[in-house]
């Protein structure tokens, strides 16, 4: 009985999934799941280190940056540009040599991340004081986390490849839930290790929970014949491929890394806690891109490289990538009415330990009220830019990053120091940069496509958002002041639950209203979720066209 029960497991598991809205769906609440670990990470890093050890819990983030920058270079560069379509291509024609391609990959990039880990470590004091203008102590605090955090970048390292095998193969589920684990290691060593080791408790459950990431993905693509092994093929033809497509997505990846070094250079000349606030605030702003954005992005770029080599290529391209940015708007822009609403309860029940003060609380949320406003755009940004990379024109989103990074250096510059906005200056030059990427993304596409288009819907959605808007703010107001002592927890998660609910409640009746179509799109996934076995192994859907209505 029990080994029929895992076998049956390992099979459902394993099995492919190519429908897109319901990949979306697992992956999306595998972030959630991961999402929520997120927030109970941060809280006890709040519990543990604010209010007294806030500046070393800013150094903690900032020793951060630096180890994950190298990572989000070599490694995701490769694997989000690259890997998936050749890997695909290879596949095509034999899955063992597919699997050999991808081992010669990951040891060639393996040997050169090494190799630069190395330095790292050696020359991780003048990295410090390079970004951030600490004082010498912490400047030395800094280093020592920059080293430590910079050996989990190597299990990383080999997890991506796995992650890469597993989506390429159409696996969502495993790679959607592997960043749980690596949450469950960052919190173990903080519950456990936080008293004798201080902050360097959070850098030893980061190297512990990459080591989780990786090992939780190693059964499953074993099971698909992948196993990392050493094979130095540096001149195999698929690495090569991946070499030539890396370098235009890695810049745009380093472009992206320097909006953190740009938050924490300035933060570093405010007061003790602004780098933390700025990272609370934007960590309950990437959950809706996050759940929206990079889980309907990953769903869809198998199913977008692989439509290029279709026949009808282009209408069939052209509808998936529409319904897609549809999808995502609708979910993300009530989510953004909602965060922004309901920020300051939000920001209490994910960081209001008994050392946060309210000062702390007010900042975060006025922060993370302007990161709101631009969580749509930058959620469809995740599926503009994978829809360039499906095309394998890996240029064009470097030169609009480029563009935006170049505004949000300057703007942060001026907002936080010349007008003294300090940590919300800096979040209002982020979302005005996310907001200008997305226009300047999406004229582009038109561009190049000029039957897709999102007019219409987009307007009818914005409409219900604000009808959805005034029922948050109205019985938020008036539930607050008058029902709900909200200074206690369980009258504040009763207050957002209720005013939730109605709030969304308003969200799909105008929906009906005015006849915006991914309103059925969304009541057929909750039909078929009651079934969820069968959502997970449905192999040959993709978005029907028969829901186009408001296509236009």
């Amino acid at each position: 009985m029990v080994k029929k029960f895992i076998r049956q497991s390992k099979d459902l598991l394993n099995r492919q999934n190519s429908s897109i809205l319901s990949a979306a769906t697992i992956i999306a609440a595998s972030y959630l799941a991961s999402s929520i670990f997120g927030l109970i990470r941060n809280r006890l890093l709040v519990s543990h280190f604010f209010g007294g050890f806030e500046a070393d819990l800013d150094v903690y983030f900032a020793a951060f940056v630096i180890p994950d920058t190298i990572f989000q270079l070599l490694v995701v560069g490769a694997l989000s540009a690259a890997f998936i379509p050749v890997y695909q291509e290879h596949a095509l024609r034999s899955k063992k040599k597919a699997n050999r391609m991808a081992n010669a990959a990951l040891t060639s990039l393996g040997l050169v991340l090494f190799a630069i880990i190395v330095l790292v470590i050696i020359f991780a004091r003048p990295l410090a004081s390079l970004i951030s203008h600490y004082p010498p102590h912490q400047l030395e605090l800094m280093a020592n986390l920059i080293r430590l955090m910079s050996v989990a970048q190597l299990f990383f390292a080999v997890s991506a490849f796995l992650t890469g095998v597993l989506q390429a193969r159409k696996r969502f589920l495993i790679p959607a839930v592997a960043p749980i684990f690596y949450n469950l290691g960052t919190i173990f060593g903080i519950i456990f290790l936080s008293s004798s080791l201080g902050i360097y408790s959070a850098a030893i459950g980061v190297v512990f929970g990459a080591f989780l990431h990786m090992l939780v993905q190693l059964p499953f693509t074993k099971n698909l014949g992948f196993s990392p092994r050493f094979y130095f093929r540096p001149r195999h033809s698929g690495v090569k491929s991946i070499f030539r497509l890396m370098p235009p997505r890695t810049a745009a990846l380093g472009l992206s890394q320097i909006e953190r070094w740009v938050a924490v250079n300035l933060t570093s000349l405010l007061a003790a806690g602004s780098l933390s606030i700025f990272s609370f605030a934007r960590q309950l702003y990437t959950l809706p891109i996050s759940l929206f954005g990079v889980s309907l992005g990953q769903a869809s770029f198998p199913v977008l490289s692989s439509s290029v080599h279709v026949k009808d290529k282009k209408k069939h391209f052209i509808e998936i990538l529409t319904q897609s940015v549809l999808q995502i708007f609708y979910f993300a822009l009530p989510a953004s009415v909602l965060i922004l609403i309901l920020r300051i309860p939000l920001v209490r029940l994910a960081f209001g330990a008994d050392n946060f003060p309210w000062q702390a609380t007010l900042l975060t949320g006025k922060a993370l009220a302007f990161l709101a406003v631009s969580i749509a755009p930058q959620a469809v940004n995740q599926l503009l830019t994978r829809t360039f990379h499906a095309l394998k024109d890996t240029r064009t989103p470097l030169k609009v990053s480029l563009f935006t990074i170049i505004f949000f250096s300057l703007s942060a510059y001026i907002t936080s120091k010349v007008l003294g906005l300090g940590v919300i200056g800096i979040t209002i030059s982020l979302s005005l940069s996310n907001i200008i990427n997305f226009f300047i993304l999406y004229i582009l596409i038109k561009k190049r496509l000029p039957s897709f288009s999102i007019t219409r819907p987009i307007v009818k959605m914005t409409l219900v958002s604000l009808f959805m808007g005034i029922s948050l703010w109205l019985p938020f107001r008036f539930f607050d002041q008058f029902v709900f002592d909200t200074t206690r927890t369980l009258p504040l998660i009763l207050l957002t639950i209720i005013v939730s609910s109605m709030g969304l409640a308003v969200y799909l009746f105008f929906s009906f209203v005015f006849k915006i179509s991914q309103l059925q799109q969304l009541l057929q996934l909750i039909s078929r979720l009651g079934n969820w076995r069968h959502v997970l192994t449905q192999t040959d859907e993709v978005i029907s066209s028969t829901l186009d209505d408001d296509i236009s």
